[in-house]
């Protein structure tokens, strides 16, 4: 039951790191290159903690990183000892049915992490190449 709960927490975990990247970087540099500065000046005063994020973003995304590497091990890498009931009538089972909505988080929250990092570390200077 304890591994439950820990697995529980790192899949949660790792989509809220992941959905933090998105915010804290990918958001804003988003808004700016749509011409919509103002927007991100709003949400500058009226979410003061979401810029704290992006003062920190080398510890976000390494946090999110390291979240969700644990996570596809948990998935993928390490052997899967579940028990579930087995479907006589090869109806899907609740087992497969969550083992389904996980994979689907995980690497939901895998592209949200990418299109952070992208807007984070590699927008500025791609744009700043192409002279745009």
């Amino acid at each position: 039951m304890f591994a439950k709960i820990k697995e529980d927490f790192v899949s949660i975990g790792s989509l809220f790191t992941s959905v933090s990247t998105l915010l804290c970087c990918a958001l804003p540099s988003l808004l700016v290159a749509l011409g919509m500065g103002a927007v991100v000046a709003g949400l500058a005063s009226d979410i003061p903690w979401l810029f704290s994020l992006s003062r920190y973003k080398s510890w976000t995304f390494l946090i999110a990183g390291i979240m969700i590497g644990f996570n596809f091990w948990l998935f993928y890498g390490r052997k899967r000892q579940q028990s579930c009931e087995i479907d006589e009538d090869g109806n899907e089972t609740a087992c497969d049915t969550a083992a389904k909505w996980s994979k689907g988080i995980l690497w939901f929250s895998f592209v949200l992490y990418l299109f952070g990092l992208f807007a984070a570390y590699l927008l500025f200077p791609i744009q700043k190449f192409l002279e745009l």
